[in-house]
């Protein structure tokens, strides 16, 4: 057996999949994938991070510097 993975890019698309299976009588099944595939603490980090930047709150790192 093989797997198709197909990714509509809107509702008209995923209805028009869904039909097509219908149509040929082939099985289907489809998985909710709004929820982060990612771990949620690293994620949580990851926003951290990014608040971080915004606030200023970085260090610049001179190129030279890394090689010492």
């Amino acid at each position: 057996m093989e797997t198709f993975i197909v990714q509509p890019k809107n509702q008209y698309e995923k209805r028009a999949l869904k039909a097509f299976f219908k149509a040929l009588d082939l099985p289907f099944k489809t998985e909710d994938r709004s929820e982060s595939i990612y771990n949620p603490e690293f994620v949580a980090k990851i926003k951290r991070g990014d608040e971080d930047v915004k606030a200023g709150r970085t260090v610049k790192v001179d190129l030279d510097d890394i090689w010492k």
